[in-house]
């Protein structure tokens, strides 16, 4: 009768022991993970790693000027905000300037009425030499002066005559003076006009409206 375990018998010690192969990919231990059994190592060299750093260099340098780029982009439209504010701002306020100033000017014109009668005396002086200061230092200018060249955007014509003693149109009367503010003209001057020619010198005549 034959021996059933033989077989068995006759093989090396150990040849009946039970393999586990780990096929994880993620080792337990490190948290690497590893290379499939047919998947070689990839091992890079110097010069590739270096063409790796110098790629992502490239990259960073890109989006730090982009980013730089955007940057200025914005700080030029804010600048550009602010002046627009601050111009808004300064035309706002010259024409509420503006506007009260308009509403002083007949006061002015009896200032300076009664200075040419020798009629500014005492507190009356006082006072007008104070607003005319006044009026000065926020920049009210006063023009208009006989002889000046007749100017259409900042005199208006009263009374037009002719002359053999002028060879350009010029301001001979002066009815009310003029105001700018700002390099704006609050009032024209109100002239009376002399221009060349010969045609009744001396005669003049008086526009209507």
């Amino acid at each position: 009768m034959s021996d059933p375990y033989a077989e068995h018998r006759d093989q090396e010690p150990g040849a009946d022991r039970v393999r586990v192969t780990d096929r994880r990919r993620v080792d337990p231990v490190t948290g690497a993970v590893r290379p499939l059994p047919d998947e070689p190592t990839a091992v890079e060299t110097p010069e590739q790693e270096a063409g790796e750093l110098a790629q992502d260099i490239d990259v960073t340098a890109a989006a730090l000027a982009e980013l730089t780029a955007d940057l200025q982009r914005v700080q030029a439209e804010y600048a550009n905000y602010r002046k627009r504010v601050d111009r808004d701002r300064e035309m706002v306020r010259d024409l509420a300037v503006a506007a009260t100033l308009a509403e002083l000017l007949p006061v002015l014109d009896d200032v300076g009425r009664a200075r040419e009668h020798g009629e500014l005396e005492g507190a009356f002086k006082a006072v007008g030499e104070a607003l005319e200061a006044a009026v000065g230092r926020l920049g009210l200018e006063r023009f208009g002066a006989v002889g000046d060249p007749f100017d259409p955007t900042v005199h208006e014509a009263l009374t037009h005559q002719h002359s053999d003693d002028v060879d350009e149109p010029v301001a001979v009367a002066v009815y009310q003076p003029g105001y700018r503010f700002a390099g704006r003209v609050v009032r024209p001057a109100r002239v009376g006009v002399a221009e060349p020619g010969g045609l009744d010198p001396g005669v003049a005549t008086t526009d209507e409206g």
